[in-house]
């Protein structure tokens, strides 16, 4: 709705289109509760989102220019699904999702507040979900928010797809963003849930449009969307109907969703043209080798290190190093691999970050020494952001005491 809304007042009035459906949404709770669900709810709420931007804009110096499209917009229509893609279908290209999200990816601001800001209007994040993925304060979020929708209202950018010479640089920022709302929708920071299937599938839609459409078709584009879709498959064998938490190793494979599977090694394939190697490109290449293994004991580690090298090489980001680590415990033992992380570079960065000391208690465990994976869990404990790990840490501790 606020995509639909920007398109037709203009990234001026990007404000206002917020505005406008945040009024429509509270409308929605003091009215449905008492008068029922409409038939048609995502048409009502984009009818009532219109006629607040109308009401505002007859009041403004705007009402002449503007009031007339908005009076004539055409009704929101419900998002296409994903299953198409199951079908090796391509989507249809023409969403103001994509519209909006290379307007919040434009060139004129900073990386970190393009990513941001797309995360807020596209993948409707809070300011504490953007902090917590960029590993971020609150209140820096909030300012840098503040400050690049005031740079956009300034410029007054326009809504949708890029000229050619602008496009590549946004389309980074754009793929940076989808990824971050798909890692949301794959562990939530937050909440009773640890999957959630509603924001990875959105991210999942968006992103498969971008991949899709003749100007953003690119190799960097199906490789995220690959990895996208090979994580997503294991979603039916990572929680339980209870909630429980279970991690890759222990996981029930014949759970795996075999159709998101094949779509995730279809787009894989596309993904395997051109010169250069992304890390959306390293990060696929991980989850496929996961992915066609037997079992946990038969998952080719050695291959896994070797692309978390390269990874590791390309992004210098110490989550990657931390992943790298466990896979090397796995080839040569748990001590080998806690001997790695307390050397790893950029170690401070994950001072707050609740699967570090969970990594840790994990590999002290396998090493036979209780005492210090307890104290590990404990921290871990400290940190966890989900109801979901919570209980998973719990258990953990519970049965080493």
């Amino acid at each position: 709705m606020v995509a639909r809304l920007t398109r037709t007042l203009g990234s001026r009035h990007l404000g206002l289109a917020e505005d406008a459906v945040q009024d429509a949404l509270f409308t929605a709770l003091q009215q449905w509760p008492f008068r029922g669900v409409p038939e048609q709810p995502e048409a009502w709420l984009y009818q009532v989102a219109r006629n607040r931007a109308f009401d505002r804009l007859r009041h403004s110096k705007m009402a002449a220019e503007k009031a007339p499209a908005v009076a004539h917009a055409q009704p929101l229509m419900q998002a296409p699904a994903t299953d198409a893609l199951l079908r090796d279908e391509l989507p249809p290209v023409d969403d103001d999702q994509v519209g909006l999200l290379f307007l919040t990816c434009h060139p004129d601001l900073p990386a970190e507040a393009r990513v941001a800001l797309a995360l807020k209007l596209a993948g409707g994040f809070s300011v504490g979900e953007i902090a917590r993925a960029f590993l971020a304060q609150d209140s820096t979020i909030a300012q840098r928010l503040v400050r690049a929708k005031r740079a956009l209202r300034e410029r007054d950018v326009d809504f949708g797809m890029p000229p050619p010479t602008e496009l590549a640089a946004r389309l980074d920022s754009v793929l940076e963003s989808l990824y971050l709302i798909f890692n949301e929708g794959y562990a939530a920071t937050s909440g009773d849930a640890l999957v959630r299937d509603d924001v990875a599938g959105e991210a999942i839609r968006l992103a498969s449009l971008v991949a899709a459409h003749p100007a953003t078709d690119s190799p960097k584009a199906w490789a995220l969307l690959a990895l996208m879709l090979l994580h997503a498959a294991r979603f039916p064998a990572r929680v339980d109907s209870d909630g429980t938490l279970f991690l890759l190793r222990d996981q029930d494979r014949a759970k795996w969703d075999r159709a998101t599977l094949a779509a995730g090694m279809r787009a894989l394939d596309r993904a395997a043209t051109g010169e250069r190697v992304s890390a959306f490109h390293l990060e696929a290449g991980i989850a496929a080798c996961h992915a066609v293994a037997p079992s946990w004991d038969a998952t080719d580690w050695r291959q896994i290190v070797m692309l978390y090298d390269e990874l590791l090489a390309l992004t210098a980001s110490p989550v990657v190093a931390m992943n790298r680590a466990i896979a090397i415990s796995r080839l040569e033992g748990p001590l080998s691999g806690l001997a790695v992380l307390d050397s790893m570079a950029g170690r401070r960065a994950l001072e707050h970050y609740p699967l570090l000391p969970a990594v840790e208690a994990e590999l002290w465990r396998e090493a036979g020494d209780p005492a210090r994976a307890a104290d590990r869990y404990r921290t871990a404990l400290t940190r966890a952001r989900s109801a979901p790990e919570q209980r998973w840490l719990n258990s953990r501790l519970t049965h080493l005491v």
